[in-house]
Parts: structure tokens; C-alpha cells; sequence
């Protein structure tokens, strides 16, 4: 069941912000707010711009036009490093780090000079369902697992903003359920703005209170997750 609390305050803006690669409109003119505490769903048929439209959000891709705002500052006067701790992304195959789940947690930290204490990684492995996984070898990790994990090392850089890119295409049907359970409570319990792109309409019905569609790299819809869906 979505979350539907009234979420507190934006903390993302988008205003006119758009892409343009050659002679290809990837991004038209998307304008959108995201809320601490809301999950925001971002749908539409196969190359809609729905991947796009989330990899401009953190400058991944650089925009041709717009900006975006985090906490009401203009993101492009944010480096990028510290844009990418704040507004973290989750892709739909977790790219992970040779070596322990300890190991793929401390990185981020490890880039601006902090090491995680043993018992704030043991803290990020029980908020994600992971709890005495500090040690393992990410080589031996199922997929949902791994998943997990790749959640947990964005939330070691504290972010405010998560950012889904199809986070549970790859995962079975128990594993999809966990996750989708998890990205609610995480963004619950820590008020995080969360944008998650689904292909899946019952995923978005599940997950968000609030969907944008998208057709051809524009936004041609926004409101309630029900009546975009059902649009």
C-alpha cells in the first residue's frame, strides 16, 4: 500500500528542465517538486525518457536546458560529488565492489575522508534487512541481497533524496515485495525525497501516492498516482 502521509516539505525542483543529444530530444521542459517523505513514480512506455528525466536529476547527464533546485539551490552550484552523496541513485542492476558488503559500505564515506564505524555499518545492514552481513563476500550475495546492499551503501552518504532507476526488474517476486517494502519504510523513517521509475504499473499503485507520465521525453501528465495510471 502507498504511502500517502502529507509529505512535509520539497526538497527537489525541476523548472524547465530538458536534454538534447544531437538532433534527439531526450528531456522536454520537465517541471516537477519532490517532497521529504514522498515517493514520487515516474512512468511510461519504453523510451519515454523516464531514465533520462532521473539521470539529469543528480547531472549524471548534464542538462541542455533548466536546472534542478535541492533544498532551494540551484544544483549546478553544488559539486558534483557532494550533489551525488545528497541526491543518491539506485540502478536496476546493483553494481557492487569486489571485496565484503563492509567493504561497498565504507566507500562513499571513505571519499570524503570518514570511516563508518563498526556499529554505524552494522545500523545501515539492519535498516536494510542485512543484519550480521558486514563480512560477506558480495560474490555470494543472491540478487535481493545484493540489491540491499547497493541501497545501503547510497544511504551511507545520507542522503536526502533517493533516486530508483527499475530498482526490482531484476529480482523475483519475493524479492521484488521485500524491496518495495523496504524503499517505503526507509523513506518514511528518514524522510527522504524518493523518485522511482517502474515500468510496472501495479509497482507505482504499490509504492508512490504520486506519479508523473511521460511520452516521447515529456511529462504529459502529473497528480495522483490513480488518476495518472488510470488516464
Amino acid at each position: 500500500m502507498a504511502f500517502s502521509e502529507t509529505p512535509d516539505s520539497a526538497i527537489l525542483r525541476a523548472e524547465h528542465l530538458g536534454r538534447v543529444v544531437g538532433a534527439k530530444v531526450l528531456v522536454e521542459n520537465a517541471n516537477f517538486s519532490l517532497a521529504s517523505g514522498e515517493i514520487l513514480a515516474i512512468v511510461g512506455p519504453s523510451g519515454s525518457g523516464k531514465s533520462s528525466l532521473l539521470r539529469l536529476l543528480n547531472r549524471l547527464d548534464e542538462p541542455s536546458r533548466g536546472t534542478v533546485y535541492l533544498a532551494g539551490t540551484d544544483y549546478k552550484q553544488i559539486a558534483p560529488r557532494e550533489l551525488r552523496r545528497k541526491v543518491g541513485m539506485v540502478t536496476q542492476r546493483p553494481y557492487l565492489f569486489a571485496g565484503s558488503v563492509e567493504q561497498n559500505l565504507q566507500f562513499g564515506p571513505l571519499q570524503r575522508g570518514e570511516t563508518l564505524p563498526p556499529e554505524a555499518v552494522e545500523k545501515l545492514l539492519v535498516s536494510v534487512g542485512l543484519e550480521g552481513y558486514a563480512s560477506r563476500n558480495v560474490a555470494n550475495l543472491s540478487g535481493g541481497e545484493a540489491q540491499r546492499v547497493s541501497l545501503a551503501r547510497t544511504l551511507a552518504n545520507s542522503p536526502s533524496v533517493l533516486l530508483l532507476d527499475e530498482p526490482t526488474s531484476a529480482l523475483d517476486d519475493a524479492s521484488k515485495s521485500g524491496i518495495e517494502l523496504l524503499i517505503q519504510r526507509i523513506v518514511h523513517d528518514q524522510r527522504l525525497g524518493c523518485a522511482v521509475v517502474s515500468h510496472d504499473t501495479a509497482q507505482a499503485r504499490r509504492l508512490a501516492a504520486r506519479a508523473l507520465l511521460m511520452e516521447r521525453g515529456q511529462i504529459v501528465r502529473s497528480g495522483a498516482v490513480e488518476e495518472v495510471l488510470h488516464a
